[in-house]
């Protein structure tokens, strides 16, 4: 084998070693189920609610 084709091979195995890894990562976040925090009462919005 040259040195041309062993480059080659390598290459293509880090292409799809970074391929397999960016899906994975991916698929991860939109698996994480996102929660948002109830809203509080501000010091401001009680002002405005005694009026």
């Amino acid at each position: 084998m040259s040195i041309m084709m062993i480059v080659i091979i390598v290459s293509i195995i880090v292409v799809l070693a970074v391929l397999a890894l960016s899906i994975f990562t991916i698929s991860k976040g939109y698996s994480y189920k996102h929660t948002i925090d109830p809203p509080q009462e501000s010091p401001i919005h009680k002002m405005r609610d005694d009026k």
